[in-house]
C-alpha cells in the first residue's frame, strides 16, 4: 500500500494519474531544492513527471537537470507516495503518484532551464520545514532524522 499525503480525494473531481520521480540530493548535511516561482512559489525536491515511454530513472535524470542545472549519479528508490492536487500548470486534477530517489549530486553544468525554477542548496532539517508538500516533508524527515 502507497501512503497518501496532502487533501483528501475530492468526489466531485475526475483525477489523471500523473507518475513523477523526485530527488533527496544531499551533500553532508545539506539537500539541494528547487524553488518554483510559477503558478505559486513553492520550494520542492527536485523532479517531475514521466514521460510516455520514458523510464522512472530517465525522468529523474532529465527533471534534476532541468529544475537545478545538476547531473546526479548513483539513484536509489527510496519509496512513493501518493497525492490528489489540482495543477494549474497543466489545468488537471492529479492523482500524483511520486516514486522518491536519493542520489548524488556530482555537479552543477548549467543553469536551470525549466522557467521559474531556481537551485538552491539548504540545511536538510530547513528544507524539511520550507518544502512545499507532505509527501517531500516526510521523506527529507525520514532522511535527515
Amino acid at each position: 500500500m502507497i501512503r497518501r499525503y496532502g487533501d483528501p480525494v475530492r468526489r466531485d473531481k475526475s483525477y489523471r494519474l500523473r507518475a513523477g520521480a523526485y530527488a533527496i540530493l544531499p551533500r553532508g548535511d545539506e539537500v539541494l531544492l528547487t524553488h518554483q516561482s510559477r503558478p505559486y512559489p513553492e520550494f520542492q525536491l527536485p523532479g517531475g513527471g514521466i514521460d510516455p515511454g520514458e523510464s522512472p530513472l530517465a525522468a529523474l535524470h532529465r527533471e534534476v537537470l532541468e529544475e537545478t542545472g545538476w547531473r546526479i549519479a548513483g539513484p536509489r528508490r527510496l519509496g512513493a507516495f501518493r497525492r490528489f492536487t489540482y495543477m494549474p500548470e497543466y489545468e488537471i486534477w492529479a492523482e500524483k503518484l511520486c516514486h522518491v530517489y536519493i542520489a548524488h549530486p556530482v555537479r552543477q553544468v548549467m543553469e536551470p532551464s525549466e522557467p521559474g525554477h531556481v537551485a538552491l542548496w539548504s540545511q536538510g532539517r530547513v528544507a524539511a520545514e520550507i518544502i512545499g508538500n507532505e509527501g517531500d516533508r516526510a521523506f527529507l524527515e525520514g532522511y535527515f532524522g
